[in-house]
């Protein structure tokens, strides 16, 4: 028996972060135990505990984050551990984890400073300092923050891994300040040097073309404070006895690059200067971000010589971060690196990053030295360098990924190249758009917190990665600019112009949907409480402006985003899709009133429960009305418009939406029409509603629009548009198209929840739900998942013979419900501990083709074209004609046209043959 992985905050070991709540989680593992028999948190000042402060014990302590009731000192290092006894007496205690408060409310004896108004150079700050030489140190902190960005050195060494520090805020409001453990870096004499970079402080950053978007001057504010050894604290802060210099930093902007020049100040004069007090607008907070670091590394796939004449680095992998590269290049050899995301005509391109220059530049001055930027990112996959000298050796450089420090948590694989290229670029859609906050894109004039990306892709993110600290922050930003917008929840921050924040659902609705996923995943009800308020101020806005109107019970005023993105618009290239924005507003409100209600239910509000019930109930009637007709059908027919319908619950007749849905794909030949609303949830819908053979289909079919197309196109992230690279490898347009984008990409929630089956039934996964959907054209999926109780594997074949084998295992202090296809068997619930089944399937699921199963996907069998050709060579004539709808008809489909002369002897004769083929 083992515990394991104490996180506080689901974090661990956190150092200076914002602690207004505290909560402990832990895992259990290596035992055949299935649950806890009692359990002791506790809490001591001192790593031997000795000094306990705060203890608690429980046999119903939550695994997945137990409040602490602590009050907690500033400058305070508090370690932790937990003993669990489990229903088979055994007993084991956890190793020592810990957690360190930041100054709290302690005054700050380090002051802003700044540079005198006419420098316009980046600067670096300096200070040397001496210690006393008598006294032993203790520990020693460094709490720091400068604006746009700041790197630290001490003693010519970078003080901690992470970059782009102290992170994205809205630095009116506040400013992030970040404590390092600086005990073993200390000497008798130091020096600490801390440049400064523009950031998306003072660079361009937003929609508009715009810089300096929060203040105009370089800023910083540090301390330093030792503890000795005796009690005696010493305090150095910033103040009129640092100096500040120009740094080799000529350029930094988060869209345009960096431009790092050794050469910048020879010739000129760069003397100190004393640095000049000023003020931040934002209040100092501790911080909330998690570390930005170099998370990964990528090598050089190729060089690549174009027909340009240009020399280009292909990483392989669409990625975001930067290039670091070992120059031996003489004084005065400038390096220019371009960024981009394809090639056009073999030639390097990346035009569709409009105005963001995107470039790195280093100038030599001779010296050997390891070269990579310090305030900027890049999203790419191809490097273009100019003004190398000599040969360019792809070992000289290397690729930097950089996300947010979070543990990945879920695994898929399968006998499908094609699926499982689809998880790798969904996840690295993922980690591009986790620097520091959930962006859109990582590459182009942009980069920016949109809320309807994140809150369509917040399921699947939450399943791939460990997300609740990380989202913890973004809904503490979301939360900052709600508070000013009287209940808008914004469709992007950061907001510059209050009064043209964007109102729209799907985009607001995140105020619900990310607490909700974040409950469902990771079991804390302390975030949960945290987060109720901007759930109810969002809902509680929509239901405030309609009563303006003489309360309709309807989203339906307000420029709405709809169905961005989706194909069956006024254009393809439209932004927006077809399906009525108000009807989705409005189904979304209902939606978002009901998760609501459900927090208040989990919280004990009561009252708050009884109030969003009933109004829920009245949004639903008042959809109805709407949008149905008196039969029960939905006047909305768009594939969305069904989805929708299906997602929300709202609708008179299920049976006659799910037909409607079967009609409007026939309608569309069977083409994906939906855009950010649509296409993230329509396997997953399709799947849950009976149409499983229809979820398969769109998720492994091969043409225009799909996943697997863009697969086939070599995309290695997801795209923004379906239609971002053409057929013949061209970018479609430049306005707007990312590739590197994951919204589509939230098709992947469907993989686990629906295709592996593993579905939450109470929070944290403490219990779940398997009921796999298995399909020959996989043949196998292996899945994990690591919730926060531990793992959960779920396993299954087809087997040459026509078997099935399942494994699952459920982990500690878990159980579930399992429910497997085709099995003859009972349904079982267990406990928790691995489970194997085998069994001869009531389907046989080898079969490659049923009745729905389309024309278009026989076209590649022989066998398939031969049984056509000798039943039915009227058939296979239509077929080789190549007209796309008769492409997309089935079977079933066939069975109404017998006025082209298809008997129904025929089409029986074809069935028979046709659905007993199996892949051999």
């Amino acid at each position: 028996m083992k515990v394991s992985d104490l996180k506080i905050n689901n974090m661990k070991n956190p150092v200076g972060y914002l602690m207004e709540r505290l909560s402990c989680s832990w895992k259990v593992t290596e035992t055949k135990a299935k649950d806890q028999k009692n359990v002791i948190i506790e809490v001591s000042l001192d790593e031997d505990f000795e000094n306990i402060c705060f203890v608690k014990e429980g046999a119903l302590l939550c695994q997945t984050g137990e409040v602490l009731e602590l009050s907690l000192e500033p400058y305070t290092r508090y370690y932790t551990r937990v003993t669990v006894t489990t229903d088979l007496d055994e007993t084991n205690t956890s190793g020592v984890s810990y957690f360190e408060t930041a100054k709290q409310d302690e005054d700050w004896i380090g002051k802003w400073i700044t540079t005198k108004d006419d420098d316009r150079f980046h600067p670096t700050f300096s200070k040397s300092f001496s210690l006393k030489k008598t006294k032993n140190i203790k520990s020693a902190r460094l709490y720091i923050s400068g604006l746009g960005l700041f790197s630290a050195l001490l003693n010519g060494q970078k003080v901690g891994q992470e970059v782009l520090t102290p992170y994205y805020s809205n630095y009116h409001d506040e400013v992030q300040y970040l404590t390092y453990d600086i005990t073993g870096n200390l000497k008798e004499e130091n020096k600490l040097d801390v440049s400064l970079g523009n950031g998306w402080y003072k660079g361009r950053f937003g929609l508009r073309e715009r810089k300096e978007n929060f203040g105009s001057k370089f800023l910083m504010i540090a301390e330093v404070r030792v503890v000795y050894e005796d009690g005696t604290v010493e305090t150095i802060g910033t103040d009129e006895s640092w100096f500040y210099k120009g740094s080799d930093t000529q350029a930094s902007d988060i869209y345009d690059g960096e431009i790092i020049n050794h050469l910048l100040w020879e010739g000129k004069e760069n003397s100190s200067e004393t640095a000049v007090f000023t003020s931040a607008e934002g209040t100092l907070v501790a911080r909330y971000s998690l570390p930005v670091l170099e998370m990964e590394e990528l090598a050089v796939k190729e060089v690549i010589h174009t027909p340009a004449g240009e020399t280009v680095l292909d990483f392989g992998q669409n990625f975001a971060g930067y290039v670091a590269f070992i120059c031996r290049q003489p004084k005065g050899t400038e390096i220019i690196l371009d960024f981009g995301e394809i090639l056009q005509h073999d030639n390097f391109y990346n035009e569709n990053y409009r105005s963001a220059k995107s470039q790195f530049t280093y100038i030599s001055d001779g010296k050997e030295r390891i070269v990579k930027p310090q305030f900027t990112f890049f999203g790419f996959r191809y490097v273009r360098v100019t003004g190398w000298e000599g040969e360019l050796k792809a070992e000289a450089f290397t690729g930097k990924v950089l996300y947010s420090q979070m543990e990945i948590t879920g695994h898929i694989e399968t006998d499908h190249k094609g699926v499982n290229q689809l998880f790798s670029n969904t996840m690295w859609g993922q980690k591009s758009n986790s620097i520091d906050f959930p962006t859109d894109c990582p590459q182009r004039d942009e980069r920016l917190g949109w809320t309807g990306d994140a809150q369509v892709f917040s399921g699947t993110a939450s399943y791939n990665m460990d997300t609740a600290a990380f989202y913890n922050k973004f809904i503490h930003d979301l939360r900052t600019e709600q508070k000013k917008l009287d209940g808008i929840l914004p469709g992007v921050i950061p907001v510059f112009e209050p009064n043209a924040a964007i109102f729209s659902s799907i985009w607001g609705d995140i105020a619900t949907f990310l607490p909700t996923v974040l409950y469902e995943h990771f079991g804390d009800k302390s975030a949960l409480k945290v987060y109720y308020p901007m759930m109810k101020d969002w809902v509680d806005k929509i239901t405030k402006e309609d009563k303006k109107r003489g309360q309709k019970y309807l989203f339906d005023y307000g420029n709405q985003l709809g169905d961005w993105l989706a194909l069956d618009g006024r254009t393809e290239q439209s932004m927006k899709g077809g399906t009525d924005d108000y009807y989705i507003a409005s189904c979304y409100y209902a939606m978002s009133v009901a998760k609501t209600a459900d927090a208040a239910r989990i919280l004990g509000y009561t009252e708050d429960e009884a109030i969003y019930r009933d109004l829920h109930e009245n949004i639903s009637k008042a959809v109805i009305k709407e949008y149905f007709s008196v039969t029960g059908r939905l006047c909305i027919d768009t594939q969305t418009g069904y989805i929708v319908a299906l997602y929300s619950g709202i609708y008179k007749d299920k049976n006659k939406i799910i037909e409607g849905l079967k009609s409007r794909l026939y309608k569309d030949c069977y083409k994906i029409k939906g855009g950010f609303v649509g296409a993230p949830i329509m396997c997953r819908v399709m799947a849950e509603n009976g149409l499983e053979e229809e979820a398969f289909y769109f998720l492994l079919q091969e043409g225009y629009p799909g996943w697997m197309h863009c697969i086939n196109l070599g995309a290695t992230t997801i795209w923004e548009r379906w239609n971002s690279v053409l057929d013949n490898g061209l970018i479609s347009g430049v306005l707007m198209n990312s590739l590197n984008h994951y919204s589509f990409g939230s098709i992947v929630e469907y993989l686990y929840r629906d295709v592996a089956g593993l579905k939450a039934i109470e929070p944290g996964f403490k219990k779940v739900l398997i009921t796999p959907l298995m399909n020959q054209k996989l043949k196998f999926m292996n899945t994990s998942y690591e919730s926060p109780y531990g793992t959960y594997r779920v396993e299954w074949e087809i087997k040459k013979e026509g078997n099935v084998h399942v494994h699952v295992e459920v982990p500690f202090g878990c159980s579930a419900v399992i429910g497997l296809p085709f099995y003859e068997g009972e349904v079982d619930e267990v406990t928790a501990g691995t489970y194997e089944y085998d069994y001869k399937p009531a389907t046989d699921l080898r079969l490659l083709y049923t009745r729905k199963t389309l024309f278009k996907d026989m076209m590649q069998n022989p066998k398939a074209l031969e049984v056509i050709d000798r039943i039915s060579p009227l058939l296979q004539h239509f077929l080789g004609s190549g007209d796309e709808e008769f492409l997309n008809e089935s079977l079933a489909t066939l069975e109404g046209m017998s006025f082209l002369g298809f008997s129904p002897d025929m089409i029986e004769n074809l069935a028979m043959e046709l659905t007993k083929l199996a892949e051999e």
